[in-house]
């Protein structure tokens, strides 16, 4: 089992300018539509549809994820469309929608979530270690480190999304 390591930024404006100056460099732009199967404490199942926005290549995940904070355990793989349907129809759950871009910034990879139904963009940024997350220091355009912050995770705000029935 693999284990994920990551900070995670309330962005409050998008970088456009850092992007326009060359200083971020975006690798790739994706929609995900994400689904949680199951919640219990600190561990989840969930499934992604991720569409490529420059190719419209399509791939779908099932992930299992254990843990709170800057580390959590990991397991992801790929499915077949059929699989991520079945779920899908099986679970008749409201997908959370977000327009990830995954770019380079100061030697290092970013990606920048940006929610559809709520005012919401968040900036994540993965560490080989502890140590090095625990010794990143963002600079002030990156927003309130909510690394920690379970209100804004992403199975909390599915979860809103379910109880608001959108």
């Amino acid at each position: 089992m693999g284990v994920e390591i990551e900070r995670k930024f309330m962005l409050t404006a998008y970088p456009i300018a850092l992007i326009q100056a060359g200083d971020i460099v975006i690798m790739k732009e994706q929609f995900i539509e994400q689904t949680y199967l199951a919640l219990d404490g600190d561990q989840e199942l969930r499934a992604r549809k991720i569409t490529d926005l420059s190719t419209n290549e399509v791939e779908y995940t099932h992930t299992f994820k254990k843990g709170w904070g800057l580390a959590r355990e990991e397991v992801e793989y790929h499915i077949s469309e059929g699989l991520y349907k079945q779920i899908m129809e099986a679970h008749g759950t409201i997908p959370l929608t977000k327009k990830r871009t995954t770019a380079a910034w100061n030697n290092r990879v970013i990606e920048i979530d940006e929610y559809d139904q709520i005012q919401l963009a968040v900036l994540e940024v993965e560490f080989l270690t502890l140590q090095e997350a625990e010794n990143f220091i963002a600079p002030e355009w990156f927003g309130r480190d909510i690394s920690t912050s379970k209100e804004y995770s992403n199975k909390k705000v599915w979860s809103d999304l379910q109880n608001r029935g959108e």
